[in-house]
């Protein structure tokens, strides 16, 4: 599958003090993107796989998820700091998966503000111990309860955001990937950051409602945007076509799930049997699909 992918005005590196390095991309006027790699999290990578980056206003920036490490937090401040002498305003995160806040810690002071889906808060609460319990057998680093950080802004249907000069439109969705998914709009640049309710080229991961993810694309479908920034893979400039695979997996799921219900079969039956002509398409099928697909069984299951 090919994707336009926007030409990139500017490219640099930031170093870390442990001598990792931190890719930043303007992928238009003010708007820096860091590509995660299309990766398992693990002890090599420290959970360091989602796109995070920073948008720059005249008065201030706000920070576009922080990474799935506090390292990678600093680094991505470190980035901001070579970029702009602005000062940090506010730490939006797009929802609560461990790749997009837990570096959140390194922007944790005076003046600058978190803000997040009015589900956020909750969802943290709910799964915040379990994500520090799992981070050093999984990604190698030893957190704790400090690093789970909830919004002091809450965003209930939409918010605007003035960073000066420029202002940002935050939508709190619906349940779609998760219950909690959060997007940005970038007015000056027509630029909409989707986090992870869009993926290009990394398996979607369903870890809220099939069928609102599947409502919440179409309507987004119906829009046009310059560029769109997904939570996984590179910006696209084609949308919506570049959407179309993720609809085509996501719908294919709830076709074929139906239909084995409608049938009378079971879930095992399911995670074995739907959707594996899409297996050659997508980076981490086998690390994800069978979570999809049991996801969606069970909400489907019961379906009115």
């Amino acid at each position: 599958m090919r994707y336009l992918i926007i030409a990139i005005s500017s490219f640099f590196c930031v170093a870390t003090h442990a001598g990792a390095v931190l890719s930043i991309e303007q992928v238009a006027d003010g708007i820096y993107v860091h590509q995660g790699k299309h990766e398992w999290p693990d002890h090599k990578n420290h959970g360091a796989i989602a796109n995070i980056g920073f948008i720059v206003g005249e008065r201030c920036v706000a920070v576009i998820d922080t990474g799935g490490n506090p390292e990678e937090g600093r680094s991505l401040k470190r980035a901001i700091a070579k970029t702009t002498g602005k000062p940090i305003c506010y730490v939006i995160n797009t929802h609560v998966h461990p790749d997009h806040i837990f570096g959140n810690i390194a922007f944790k002071e005076s003046g600058t503000q978190f803000v997040g889906h009015h589900k956020l808060a909750r969802a943290m609460a709910a799964r915040g111990q379990f994500y520090i319990d799992k981070a050093e057998d999984q990604i190698g680093m030893a957190l704790t309860a400090e690093h789970i950080i909830p919004p002091d802004i809450e965003v209930e249907k939409t918010l605007l955001l003035d960073l000066g000069g420029r202002e940002l439109l935050l939508t709190a969705h619906p349940t779609a990937h998760t219950d909690n998914d959060l997007s940005i709009y970038d007015r000056k640049t027509d630029t909409l950051w989707l986090g992870d309710l869009f993926f290009i080229g990394h398996l979607p991961t369903l870890d809220g409602s099939l069928k609102g993810w599947l409502v919440e694309l179409a309507e987004l479908e119906q829009k046009s945007f310059k560029q769109v920034i997904p939570g996984h893979g590179p910006v696209v400039t084609d949308w919506p076509k570049s959407l179309e695979p993720q609809q085509r997996y996501l719908g294919t799921l709830l076709t074929e799930i139906r239909n084995m219900i409608k049938n009378g079969r079971f879930i095992e039956e399911a995670i074995e049997q739907v959707g594996y002509e899409f297996k050659g398409q997508w980076q981490l099928f086998d690390e994800f699909h069978k979570k999809n697909v049991t996801a969606a069984f069970a909400e489907l299951e019961w379906e009115d």
